[in-house]
């Protein structure tokens, strides 16, 4: 879930959305009704324990909170490059892993970044992409969010979709399941209002700054110059 609401932060480098019809979104009657609905849980469920989580905690516990997550998000950042051939960065990866799991205490501090291991992001979606396969069409999916028809299969075979199943106990488990949406969700409080005072269509404002951003990631920030994915 993190991974589909981080992509929100990508908002703060976004332009002024226009409101011609966008080929990358030939579903964008459905798609917005999806994305209202979202936009109601979210304002009645998500963001108000969000905003307790904020109240109930201080920086420093958010923090080791954060660093945990993304730990085990290198696993899966470590896997898919492999897939793409960084090898060089795969090493990087799991060294991250290595380091931040035995002297950041089980990730809770992110000592690799400190060494200068820079941390990266990469899933299932991105390396089809590296491959050559096509995004498709934009696609909002319900209670999750932004994606596309390549995107949103993806997710089902990236490791930080299912780490949680490996815990026998299921309060634990969906308690830091639950823990993980809040956290995330609570790292957008700030850049929501971004989006409150600069669009003037909020669907559109996020739909293309996921989109850039994605594509940006697919060609790690150093996409084509044609339209490749239009």
């Amino acid at each position: 879930m993190r991974y589909l609401l981080a992509p929100a932060l990508a908002l703060l480098l976004s332009a002024c959305a226009t409101t011609a019809h966008d080929p990358r979104d030939p579903w964008e009657g459905l798609n917005r009704k999806t994305f209202a609905f979202n936009d109601a849980v979210d304002r009645a469920v998500l963001k108000p324990a969000a905003q307790g989580y904020v109240k109930l905690t201080t920086p420093f516990i958010r923090g080791r909170v954060s660093n945990f997550f993304a730990n085990l998000d290198d696993i899966g950042t470590g896997f898919n490059d492999v897939l793409q051939g960084k090898l060089p960065h795969a090493i990087n990866d799991f060294g991250r892993i290595v380091v931040n799991t035995t002297l950041g205490v089980g990730g809770l501090w992110d000592v690799a970044s400190g060494l200068g291991v820079e941390k990266r992001n990469e899933d299932f979606g991105q390396t089809l992409g590296w491959w050559g396969v096509p995004p498709g069409p934009y696609f909002v999916i319900p209670l999750l969010g932004p994606s596309t028809s390549r995107d949103a299969p993806a997710r089902a075979v990236d490791p930080q979709w299912f780490w949680s199943d490996a815990i026998d106990d299921d309060l634990v488990s969906w308690s830091l399941w639950g823990l993980d949406v809040v956290q995330a969700r609570a790292q957008l409080l700030k850049a929501e209002r971004v989006i409150e005072q600069a669009a003037l269509d909020r669907y559109l404002f996020v739909r293309d700054a996921w989109l850039d951003r994605r594509r940006n990631q697919v060609y790690d920030g150093k996409p084509p110059l044609e339209d490749f994915e239009k």
